[in-house]
């Protein structure tokens, strides 16, 4: 199983521990491509490659992926982006949120039939949200 994660990069680093552990809980499902998005060092970001490398970087990722998880409770245009072509190229994707009384999720993606958007507190929750999804596709 080949599983592209998305969180928050250029949008704000304060939940890179947390997507540290979601990396960790994904890669016990199948290879993720996208391990870096949970390194909180600066230089391993891939950055230095340019923005155009990325680009084209990240969607050959993503169409080879067989899943998209993505944790949506820091906006990020790049991860809006990457659940946009996920959804148009026909991918599973899974959309973590956690609530908070500061922030709304967008209507884009809590209005949307073309993913599955799953509401969660703590790390704890994810495996049995991981073991319905990923097995259940």
């Amino acid at each position: 199983m080949k599983i592209y994660f998305a969180g928050s990069i250029r949008g704000g680093r304060r939940d890179a521990a947390l997507y540290y552990a979601i990396v960790q809980q994904l890669k016990t499902y199948g290879e993720v491509f996208t391990e870096h998005v949970g390194d909180t060092e600066p230089g391993v970001l891939g950055q230095d490659i340019g923005d155009g490398k990325i680009h084209d970087r990240d969607l050959e990722w993503l169409r080879a992926a067989h899943y998209l998880v993505a944790e949506v409770t820091t906006p990020s245009l790049g991860v809006g982006y990457e659940i946009g072509k996920a959804t148009e190229w026909g991918k599973p994707v899974l959309c973590l949120y956690r609530p908070t009384a500061e922030r709304s999720l967008s209507a884009m993606i809590s209005g949307s039939t073309a993913l599955t958007l799953r509401e969660y507190h703590s790390p704890k929750e994810l495996k049995e949200i991981f073991d319905e999804f990923l097995q259940s596709k």
